[in-house]
């Protein structure tokens, strides 16, 4: 424990060293001569690099021996989590001044990779509580941050994004979920679906219709609130056994004349939906980033098997048709990592990032699930067996192309942030 504790200080002040990969950018131009004006760097700093190898190896050692256990159980990992936030691999955007690391998105996504790689279930999990944090970090005020974000740093607590509902997922607008103003309080009720650590948060983000005007815009008819988990009337549902990422906790959340006070609302009555969407921005990218995670630890499954399954006198990686294919799964992965790059990048640089976060979120999750399946066509019939780490990736992949958002939602996004460039 102790260790953990001073190595999880000594990264965090090596990581206070920098703020973004525009940092790293001009780090690695420095050290090789060249004036940081003269383009950019694929290099990492030192400390990202430390932090890439910390995540790398607590993968490898803490995850990859007990995803197949927690696959078959569907049990929470805490155990994992918890030595994950003792390591400050958990968190590490929260700002300095709340207790957290204030690490970039472009920071985050490297690491978000690394855990991905180990298991989507368990990293999952994990960034849950990024998505459920970033409309405090974006829109909350001080005295929300300190509460919320700081209890977080200070021991190992989930929250969760308390947006979705059964009859409105990607549709965003079509939230029924109403929450009525009485006096200095906001009386709740309805109904939240595939909430992920929803049995398990300290705390959700939730976003209620304030308006009752079926014509107001969603610009304005939605609030974003903060409440507390405990909060009498919330009802937690089951804990749903899904085909893949089966130790994440996803259920559905009711709301029965729940009452949460006004200093619970984020920034204004009716600004919600504007800060639900802006938290994508922040959250597509590491969605990419684990994605992409899935992706290369199919390509190197399948790799190693290439080179130790024989057929016909040869290791199959010296067949031209399995040669292709991995050359194929290689493409992909290394494009989907310098999508989710470009799209950390753009949001660290202070610019809107729509575009290119929904470019990565949407080509990540394609690329898992194709490279995903073409490593159970390596393994052949060993890759249709649960004995073989490479369906239940295959099966942890399909999420990917659901969930912050459809595959088809993502396209409808890029289509329109293209015509708007056109149109100026």
């Amino acid at each position: 424990m102790l260790l953990n504790k001073l190595l999880r200080a000594s990264v965090r002040s090596g990581i206070r060293l920098q703020s973004s990969s525009a940092t790293a950018a001009n780090a690695a131009a420095s050290s090789s001569g060249i004036s940081p004006s003269q383009g950019f760097s694929f290099e990492l700093t030192d400390q990202q690099k430390e932090f890439q190898q910390l995540a790398r190896r607590f993968a490898r050692e803490e995850i990859v021996p007990v995803a197949p256990a927690y696959d078959r159980s569907g049990e929470y990992p805490f155990p994992v989590i918890k030595k994950a936030w003792e390591l400050g691999l958990i968190n590490g955007h929260i700002p300095q001044e709340y207790g957290g690391m204030g690490l970039s998105i472009f920071d985050s996504c490297l690491i978000t990779e690394e855990l991905a790689y180990g298991c989507t279930g368990v990293q999952t999990a994990m960034e849950a509580n990024s998505l459920g944090q970033m409309p405090v970090i974006i829109a909350g005020n001080d005295a929300q941050k300190r509460k919320y974000l700081g209890r977080m740093t200070e021991e190992p607590l989930m929250c969760a994004y308390c947006v979705t509902e059964p009859g409105a997922g990607s549709d965003v607008a079509g939230i029924k979920t109403r929450a009525v103003k009485m006096g200095d309080e906001y009386v709740v009720n309805g109904q939240k679906m595939w909430i992920t650590n929803g049995g398990k948060a300290n705390w959700y983000f939730l976003l209620a219709r304030t308006n009752p005007d079926p014509k107001c815009p969603a610009s304005k008819a939605f609030t974003g609130f903060i409440v507390d988990a405990d909060t009498p009337g919330i009802q937690v549902g089951r804990k749903e056994m899904n085909m893949g990422q089966r130790c994440s906790d996803t259920r559905g959340i009711t709301f029965e004349d729940v009452r949460i006070p006004k200093e619970n609302v984020l920034v204004t009555e009716g600004a919600g939906f504007k800060i639900a969407m802006g938290a994508f921005d922040n959250t597509r990218p590491p969605v990419a980033a684990g994605a992409t995670g899935l992706a290369q630890r199919a390509l190197d499954e399948a790799t190693t098997y290439a080179l130790e399954r024989k057929t016909f006198g040869k290791v199959i990686a010296e067949h031209q048709a399995v040669s292709f294919l991995l050359a194929e799964m290689a493409m992909k992965v290394e494009l989907a990592r310098m999508a989710y790059q470009r799209s950390a990048w753009e949001v660290d640089q202070g610019r809107r990032n729509t575009y290119y976060a929904s470019i990565a979120k949407a080509f990540a999750g394609d690329i898992a699930n194709q490279v995903a399946t073409d490593a159970v066509q390596i393994f052949g019939g060993n890759g249709f067996n649960s004995e073989y780490p490479v369906e239940k990736l295959m099966r942890d992949a399909k999420i990917y192309q659901i969930y912050e958002g459809t595959a088809q939602i993502q396209r409808l996004i890029i289509a329109r942030e293209h015509l708007g460039r056109v149109k100026k």
